[in-house]
């Protein structure tokens, strides 16, 4: 009697763990070294995902890893595709500027009146609207927590508005059905944050992982790039992302 309770026992267990599996509402799309920042192109539906030593990947949705390009000694810590150009965050300063045909190159340092970034600071994440582009500045404290507009030219990149959001380690940006979300690490969640009124408009918890860049398919996905290494994919539903 007692070993058939014994059988039962791990039997009931196996099937709760299998149940449990198959209802996993993450999954582990890649393994990309040291990922910071992650980007959907709408024209070839493919994935750009950036990693701290100056490489990106391309992806497809699924996962399958299509290429991967050095383009040298950056600290890429996001990302935006765009039709004919990928446009990095740099964290010392910079977007640089890659053609995606020929994989050409340019820096444009940030400048901008009154902008000096600080030694103990860097650029973070990347997003774009229009022709301007959001950079977030890594931050510990509130009062340090800010967002870069800026206008990318030939030669540089200048910065004509700062804006104090006060998220802890905005870690990645993105656009999405006119909504800006702001990723941070530190806190394990997802802000909605409005930037006309510029403030936090909803907080959605996240699973616990290194938070490192956010983008959006036309498929109600969401996906995330992990600084632990790895790329994870989540439905929108599953994360209460409307």
């Amino acid at each position: 009697m007692k070993q058939l309770f014994n059988t039962l026992f791990i039997l009931t267990t196996l099937n709760l763990t299998a149940c449990a599996n198959n209802n996993s509402k993450t999954e582990h799309l890649a393994s990309i070294p040291e990922a910071s920042g992650i980007s959907f192109c709408q024209d070839t539906k493919t994935l750009i995902v950036a990693n701290d030593e100056g490489t990106f990947y391309e992806l497809t949705s699924s996962g399958k890893i299509l290429s991967k390009h050095k383009l040298g000694k950056y600290d890429l810590e996001g990302v935006v595709c765009e039709n004919d150009r990928l446009m990095f965050a740099v964290e010392d300063g910079a977007i640089l500027e890659v053609n995606r045909k020929t994989l050409k190159s340019k820096e444009l340092k940030l400048k901008g009146k009154g902008f000096k970034l600080s030694k103990k600071a860097g650029i973070e994440g990347i997003a774009k609207k229009g022709d301007l582009y959001y950079l977030s500045i890594q931050a510990k404290k509130k009062k340090d927590a800010k967002l870069l507009v800026v206008k990318a030219g030939a030669n540089y990149a200048k910065v004509i508005e700062v804006i104090n959001h006060g998220i802890i380690d905005s870690a990645g940006l993105e656009f999405h059905h006119k909504k800006f979300y702001v990723v941070s690490d530190n806190k394990d969640k997802l802000y909605l944050y409005d930037l006309k009124k510029e403030k936090v408009l909803k907080k959605i918890k996240l699973p616990k992982f290194a938070q490192e860049g956010i983008t959006f398919d036309n498929n109600n996905f969401v996906y995330f790039a992990d600084d632990d290494g790895a790329v994870f994919k989540y439905h929108k539903k599953d994360l209460n992302i409307r």
